[in-house]
């Protein structure tokens, strides 16, 4: 790992910051260097505030920085918006060279911030880490350029693929650590998708315990849920949607009219087998505990009459242990 890969690792750990938190904007992360060494950091935290870049430089803002490297986990933005330009305000003060970690996706902006910084005369770097640049602003992609969320589907499964037993008991098949890893994923998400099925027989909050200040929406798919159901009575009713119908549609409304970069899909198996069928899943998590429920039990998935000829097919990305338990991550698409 060179220096300019070094510093952008280190943008990236402070865009990390904000996942979750932005929408509609994405994570961003800079750092402020001179001589090897970081005067200053920055992290956009939440849209409508500061950007990252603003947020750095403010720190240090009445020092000469002629002599500077910022390092910046995506483009700098050009135009107005709620904020002014970041690119303006990074000539402003007189940064000598700008590292990026990735483009702007949204082909309307993608390359006129750093076509701003090189005629002012400073020294652009574009693509340094910038496969990790690109996959901590992919739901902020899937939005932009396919106006839907990026859709995570997560399963909690025996090594058998079973989700609950043949009464539909489902508590707990994974360990403690595994579910607390599950509570960070759902604090990072905008929003959090179950079948009324599920809501029916576990009767979930579906929120991230603890919260953290983070309560993603909650969107139920089916009906026929009894009133006395938690979602109708926490502190986060009022972002709770009940939808029926295709799944699509309701994707296309969760983007345009709720702004859900990011969705979480908890099963349970009918719902899953559906994303997987119409090929809106981008990403797998698969969590499986070393435990076997036998024929039985419940498939985490309800997909019938596949042939071999027509498997859903992704690639594992990302495998890790967490206590006895065993995350994968597989994507789709890519």
């Amino acid at each position: 790992m060179n220096s300019d890969e070094y510093f952008m690792d280190l943008a990236l750990n402070e865009a990390s910051k904000g996942i979750g938190l932005t929408r509609p904007n994405p994570p961003v992360g800079a750092v402020l260097v001179r001589n090897n060494r970081i005067i200053a950091t920055g992290w956009h935290k939440v849209a409508g505030g500061a950007h990252a870049e603003r947020n750095c430089i403010a720190a240090v803002q009445n020092e000469d920085l002629s002599d500077t490297t910022l390092f910046i986990t995506l483009e700098p933005c050009s135009t107005y918006g709620r904020t002014p330009p970041c690119s303006s305000y990074i000539i402003e003060n007189n940064i000598k060279r700008v590292v990026i970690g990735t483009l702007d996706p949204n082909k309307v902006h993608a390359g006129k911030g750093v076509q701003y910084l090189i005629d002012a005369g400073i020294e652009v770097s574009v693509g340094i880490c910038e496969e990790s640049s690109e996959r901590i602003i992919e739901p902020f992609k899937s939005w932009i350029l396919r106006k839907r969320p990026f859709v995570t589907l997560k399963l909690a499964v025996t090594l058998d693929g079973k989700i609950a037993d043949c009464e539909g008991e489902s508590k707990w098949i994974t360990g403690d650590l595994s579910r607390e890893w599950v509570q960070e994923l759902r604090r990072n998400v905008d929003a959090i998708m179950v079948g009324a099925n599920t809501i029916r027989k576990d009767n979930p909050s579906l929120l991230p315990r603890p919260d953290k200040g983070r309560f993603p929406w909650r969107v139920i798919m089916g009906g026929n849920i009894e009133n006395n159901a938690q979602i109708f009575s926490d502190q986060a009713f009022a972002q709770t949607l009940i939808r029926t119908g295709c799944i699509k549609k309701v994707l296309d409304e969760l983007a345009a009219d709720y702004n859900i970069m990011h969705l979480l899909c908890e099963g349970g198996s009918g719902l899953a087998a559906q994303f997987l069928e119409l090929n809106l899943v981008d990403e797998l998590v698969m969590i499986y505990a070393p435990k076997v429920l036998g024929s039985d039990g419940y498939s985490c998935i309800d997909i019938k009459g596949r042939m071999m000829d027509s498997l859903i097919k992704g690639h594992f990305v990302h495998t890790e242990r967490i206590g006895d338990d065993l995350i994968m991550r597989v994507r789709f698409g890519d």
